[in-house]
């Protein structure tokens, strides 16, 4: 639920953005976006990975001949794994939260019960396929075109339905209208929309994308073994460090209900389309083409790429629960076994109310104003590095994030700086660097 008392309203908004980035640029993606994915798909399992192949006149034949479509199976394992998430969602049992409050005073609650879906999820998933023998482990590799095809098709028209809901019956007065339909649809309209008392967003990006992301890749190791007899290291090291990375997105999902993607980010095809069909094509990338390139490396340099990985997980853990200790004790703690060194920064609700909250200088968030984002751009190198350096298809994902990083670090900024005024120009003389010390 919301809670607040004010009844759903629209907000409609004077666009102040240039005709590029308010129609240009989001209706170029909207057209390349979907059938990227799907290039994608058929580049690595017709063409190896590679690039260079798909720039000739047979590879282009070949990917064209070869795109995956929608199908009736694949709608189905969609509709199942959905109807699992919801359930899970609602009736195991987990603790209420409350989000930050919105910029119009609403605070959305959330079921704090991922890390017990996470683990009935795959539990489920390999009781159904290796103890009853319901399907094959393999079957979301076997059929991972046509889910991508399906799951674009849907997600098209599920983003449609979430435009069309915002403007006619929104959820609270959180919904903003810029007037340009192009915009509205790709950026959203709702910030948190809601529908029969389902938070969409934590349906969506949390319990349907970073959950069926973890199945994934697991599907995809199985997939190897059935093929080979065997699951080389290098698979085993790229689905351990995935599912590790996602088991903590989980213990931290709270947390996640604080970042920019729930707080800021509407929920339109940049947000909704992206974790429904981008995450699970482009993030698994490197592990789809480990499957048919087995990587076995030697037992040291399998521990020693597991160290690192992990070590890098639980920097970004430490980091990200560090600062969240800090807000829940109201600075009340210690950071490196000292004081925090704070900067309370006060904003202003539309309804004109006066809010405070804590920026935290000391600690990993001394180093930088989001130093939390090296270990997890050290972590998806160290899941891609057994895919070798043949192709660089298998490295799309850490260029995408390297790129989705910088450019958030830069949007956040620009958000705060509006939002806090001097208390973040006195944050940022204190914590000088954005992302890595010394250098940017």
């Amino acid at each position: 639920m919301i809670e607040s008392s004010a009844q759903p309203q629209r907000t409609y908004q004077t666009p102040t953005k240039s005709i590029w980035r308010m129609t240009i640029v989001p209706f170029a993606l909207l057209l390349v976006c979907p059938p990227f994915v799907l290039v994608i798909f058929a580049v690595v399992s017709q063409l190896d990975g590679s690039v260079q192949r798909l720039a000739t006149a047979s590879g282009l034949a070949t990917v064209a001949a070869h795109l995956p479509r929608p199908s009736l199976t694949a709608a189905g394992m969609i509709a199942i794994f959905v109807a699992v998430a919801l359930l899970l969602l609602f009736f195991l049992p987990g603790a209420r939260m409350l989000g930050p409050m919105t910029p119009t005073g609403h605070r959305p609650a959330y079921r704090l019960n991922g890390v017990l879906a996470y683990i009935c999820t795959h539990a489920l998933f390999w009781i159904c396929s290796v103890g009853l023998h319901l399907f094959s482990p393999t079957v979301i590799y076997d059929h991972f075109g046509a889910l991508l095809s399906t799951l674009c098709v849907f997600a098209l028209l599920f983003c449609a339905f979430l435009y069309a809901k915002g403007y006619f019956w929104p959820t609270n007065s959180d919904t903003t209208i810029s007037g340009n339909p192009i915009f509205d649809y790709f950026q959203g309209v709702e910030l948190h929309p809601r529908l029969f008392g389902v938070d969409l967003k934590q349906l969506c990006n949390s319990r349907v994308s970073m959950m069926a992301w973890s199945i994934i890749v697991v599907s995809f190791g199985a997939a190897q073994h059935h093929i080979y007899g065997h699951v080389s290291t290098g698979m085993v090291v790229s689905v351990v460090l995935q599912c590790a990375y996602l088991l903590k997105f989980f213990v931290w999902e709270g947390g996640y209900f604080a970042s920019l993607d729930i707080t800021h980010d509407r929920f339109g095809f940049y947000i909704c389309w992206g974790v429904l069909c981008w995450v699970p094509c482009l993030y698994t990338l490197s592990t789809f083409y480990l499957v048919m390139h087995p990587a076995d490396m030697s037992p040291l340099a399998t521990a020693a790429l597991l160290a690192f990985g992990l070590g890098a997980l639980l920097i970004n853990y430490l980091a990200d629960r560090q600062r969240q200790r800090v807000r829940l004790t109201g600075g009340r703690t210690t950071v490196w076994g000292r004081p925090p060194r704070l900067i309370e920064a006060s904003y202003s609700t539309t309804d004109g109310k006066l809010q405070t909250n804590l920026l935290l200088a000391s600690g990993y968030w001394g180093l930088a104003r989001h130093f939390h984002y090296v270990p997890e751009l050290l972590l998806a190198l160290a899941w891609t590095i057994p895919a070798g350096f043949t192709h660089v298809l298998p490295y799309f994902y850490f260029t995408f994030l390297f790129i989705l990083l910088v450019d958030r670090a830069g949007r956040d900024d620009r958000r705060c700086e509006t939002k806090y005024g001097e208390s973040w120009h006195a944050y940022r003389r204190a914590v000088p660097y954005k992302i890595l010390p010394g250098v940017y």
